[in-house]
């Protein structure tokens, strides 16, 4: 098997436009969740998110491109640009053929989609743009990366709703080890935050009205948000003979299924996940510095969660760190594994945790170290990325120091 690193990075999401604002956040602890700027958010009970403020898609693309990127695409291409420059790789010749792009989403194009039903629905209109199939579709993303940047190699989206990311990831890093490809593009978008998408997740009676607070007794349930974490993989050896920077190491990786519930957890189903990362990484338990929880601030996901590391890590669990980030950025949904990636990224980097903000009070079924409100220095070798979806599909990234 060979080893996979990571050599690029790129994000945008509530909390910057790129990875250094978005590190710089999570150190700081800052809150990017805000009141909800979309049209028709008077008709919604639920008026908060993770959205990205001050956002222009004309200083990024030209008209001609705007007609064909969703916004979800949008987000996806400015993080792979970010990736790409970081990792100074060059798509041309053979590794143009054995590099692709594997991405995750789950509403994906769903601002087209809101538009278009006004369009057609609510103003009367008969005609649509011809483009509004290409538009709204989830390969779309990967498509428009594959293209700007010549990836002829393996190249298709992954939808399992909250562990796109992670599954996406999953993928292209099984791929590099297994010697079917030497780089991978890889990560997640997304962008639900329209009437349509947010009014979807009210009817689930899931969503908080006034912040994330995940682990926290007085959680008041999940904040969506929106954006995209985009990653360069790299074979090892590839990475290490051109002198690349290396991020991190990409060690193991386990999906399960829970096969229970349809929007209920299983404990069981998320630390086979746990465990069965661990062991593809061959890591031990008494090497897991940091865990980045699932976390979503529901109390179903959170209670689960904790018992899911407490299991899987036994005693280690009390003394292992876990945050959730999402209590900062809000919940991706598909892309959310990918913005959070950056927070393990930055706790083997640069020996910083990210904490889980907006915690008041503790509560006994989640009595784990949370990193409560404030980041925290300690220097960790080994590190796990949860992501626990709907409909119980699991799956869980290991990294490693380099």
């Amino acid at each position: 098997m060979r080893r996979v690193v990571i050599t690029g990075a790129g994000t945008i999401n509530a909390l910057g436009q790129n990875v250094a604002e978005t590190l710089e956040a999570m150190r700081e602890g800052r809150c990017g969740i805000s009141e909800l700027d979309i049209r028709d958010v008077e008709r919604l009970s639920v008026r908060i998110g993770g959205q990205i403020k001050g956002y222009d898609e004309h200083a990024h693309f030209n008209r001609q491109q705007i007609a064909l990127y969703d916004r979800f695409t949008q987000f996806a291409l400015l993080a792979a640009r970010q990736a790409i420059s970081q990792s100074g790789l060059e798509f041309i010749g053979d590794l143009a053929a054995r590099s692709g792009v594997v991405l995750g989403t789950s509403g994906g194009g769903l601002q087209t989609q809101d538009d278009n039903y006004r369009a057609v629905y609510e103003e009367g209109k008969n005609r649509v743009h011809p483009f509004i199939v290409p538009k709204l579709m989830n390969n779309a993303a990967t498509s428009h990366v594959s293209m700007e940047y010549n990836l002829k190699g393996p190249s298709f989206t992954v939808a399992t709703a909250c562990a796109s990311s992670n599954h996406a990831m999953g993928q292209a890093f099984n791929m590099i080890r297994s010697g079917m490809a030497d780089a991978m593009v890889t990560g997640g978008a997304e962008a639900m935050l329209c009437f349509g998408g947010v009014k979807a997740w009210e009817g689930l009676r899931v969503m908080s009205k006034d912040a994330c607070r995940p682990f926290s007794a007085n959680r008041s349930g999940m904040v969506q948000g929106e954006g995209a974490g985009i990653f360069v993989f790299e074979e090892y050896e590839h990475a290490k003979k051109r002198g690349a920077e290396i991020l991190a190491e990409v060690s193991g990786f386990a999906m399960t299924s829970d096969a229970s519930d349809i929007v209920m957890p299983s404990k069981q189903g998320a630390a086979r996940a746990i465990t069965g990362a661990m062991a593809d990484a061959k890591m031990n338990r008494d090497e897991i510095g940091y865990i980045n929880a699932h976390g979503t601030g529901t109390a179903a996901n959170d209670k689960t969660e904790c018992a899911a590391v407490a299991d899987a890590l036994g005693p280690k669990a009390d003394s292992v760190m876990i945050s959730s980030t999402k209590s900062m950025h809000g919940h991706l949904i598909g892309g959310t594994g990918a913005v959070e990636l950056l927070a393990c990224i930055m706790a083997v980097r640069d020996g910083i945790i990210a904490p889980t903000i907006g915690y008041e009070e503790p509560d006994q079924e989640c009595a784990l170290d949370v990193v409560p409100n404030e980041a925290r220095e300690a220097q960790v070798d080994a590190v796990l990325s949860n992501a626990f979806a709907f409909g119980g599909l699991n799956a869980v990234l290991a990294l490693r120091r380099v």
